[in-house]
């Protein structure tokens, strides 16, 4: 049986969460494959909003399979609460959770680094959640870090103590002493142990064997394309792969046994943090569109930025993804303006481009607009595609033609009730 992927085609934030929950009724397992609690993944059902950080955003369906996967860092403490939130509203986690042996640790030494890391860099700050999510896979692939698998040892206080002794050593050369890691460290130590008493696995060959016996899996991406290690705004991006390769790596599944590609973004642009952003709209509009979306980090709580919809970052996160079907959320946020605006092009140094350059740092790029008719409509209550309004299917029908990729989901707002479907082929 083969994988499909479902990830985040913008800057984190596109509602995954919500999509992953609706669509967790056709697999057989949920598996997350990279970042850790600096997700925010948001569910809202029966007058409930949940919000998972680490966990698989199918974990509230019986008899389904949730992984935490090798790609993800794990922070036990955060961890731990968020399965006891769980077990208050009736899961089974001990049926339906499985984590990796592979999955690596977020110490509290890692999240006092990621705090005076970021307090050291003054106003060039990278806008980190400030979760130890950066330090932990430095760790990773300096070849230092913790893993799941090493609270099962015997040696594991040894390896503890010495990965705390190098980032002593670190700290030893910052200026900042706004922590108190003695209690940090005895909290950390109690939710190791609870940890310990959690499905541990073998994540790579579980997953194999499954696929071999015909089940259903589809991979959890969080955060967003444009905040990829490699193919992000860098240096303001995230620490681990946010696209479609990273299920591999994140999972320990091969490239060939990848089917569907869901590709999810949002009807406009939302940042949280630092970094370009080339459509934000720092005006009264931007301002409604924050209001409207509710467009707060599930996370942080931090405001987001808001701008017009930017079809050359999009078209890059399409092809650098292989997306195949996408997933347009937050339609009902546009209800109620009169034209909409979307980015076509780039004036990029003087010379009209269709693509995402090498740098769209404010300055380099200016966004060229194209005005559509918008739509006064309310569509939350909206149940099937043919009874949108025309400037909403029209605007549909634009964004298939201009990225070449079908919209086959259409969010209406926060419930998972509010999801429609649309055949592939669907026209104005």
């Amino acid at each position: 049986m083969a994988v499909d992927v479902l990830l985040g085609l913008q800057w984190g934030d596109e509602g995954k969460g919500k999509i992953v929950d609706v669509l967790t009724r056709e697999y057989d397992i949920i598996a997350r494959f990279q970042g850790g609690p600096n997700a925010g993944h948001t569910l809202e059902f029966e007058n409930i909003k949940h919000v998972l950080h680490t966990i698989p955003s199918g974990i509230f369906h019986q008899g389904i399979k949730n992984l935490v996967g090798n790609g993800v860092v794990i922070d036990p403490i955060i961890f731990k609460k968020e399965v006891e939130a769980l077990k208050g509203y009736g899961v089974n986690v001990n049926e339906s959770l499985l984590i990796s042996r592979k999955a690596h640790l977020i110490l509290p030494s890692h999240r006092i680094l990621d705090a005076a890391s970021e307090a050291s860099k003054g106003k060039n700050k990278i806008g980190s959640t400030l979760k130890g999510i950066g330090p932990t896979y430095m760790d990773k692939t300096g070849r230092n870090g913790l893993r799941v698998g090493d609270i099962e040892l015997d040696d594991f206080e040894q390896r503890y103590n010495a990965l705390l002794d190098k980032h002593r050593q670190i700290l030893s050369h910052y200026e900042y002493s706004d922590y108190n890691l003695d209690s940090m460290e005895a909290e950390w130590m109690e939710a190791v142990d609870y940890l310990r008493s959690l499905n541990l696995i073998d994540s790579e060959h579980y997953i194999n064997e499954a696929m071999k016996s015909g089940k259903s899996i589809l991979a959890e991406g969080a955060q967003g394309s444009l905040l990829d290690i490699d193919f992000g705004s860098y240096p303001f991006v995230t620490s681990s792969t946010t696209m479609c390769a990273g299920s591999c790596t994140g999972l320990g599944i091969a490239p060939n046994r990848i089917q569907e590609v869901f590709g999810i973004f949002k009807a406009y642009c939302t940042r949280v943090g630092s970094g370009p952003f080339p459509t934000e709209l720092d005006n009264e509009v931007g301002e409604l569109l924050r209001k409207n979306g509710h467009e707060f980090g599930a996370t942080t709580g931090r405001p987001r930025r808001c701008g017009w919809l930017d079809l050359p970052a999009l078209k890059y996160a399409i092809d650098i993804n292989g997306v195949t079907q996408l997933i347009m959320m937050k339609s009902d946020v546009l209800s109620g303006f009169e034209t909409l605006q979307v980015c076509v092009g780039y004036e990029y140094k003087g010379t009209k481009i269709d693509h995402l350059p090498y740098s769209i740092d404010e300055g380099l790029v200016k966004p060229i607009y194209k005005e559509l008719a918008g739509w006064s409509e309310d569509i939350t209550q909206l149940e099937h595609y043919d009874e949108a309004p025309q400037s909403l299917k029209d605007y549909v029908e634009f964004l298939q033609q201009e990225l070449g990729v079908p919209i086959t989901i259409l969010s209406v707002g926060p419930n998972r009730n509010q999801t429609i479907r649309i055949e592939k082929h669907a026209t104005a």
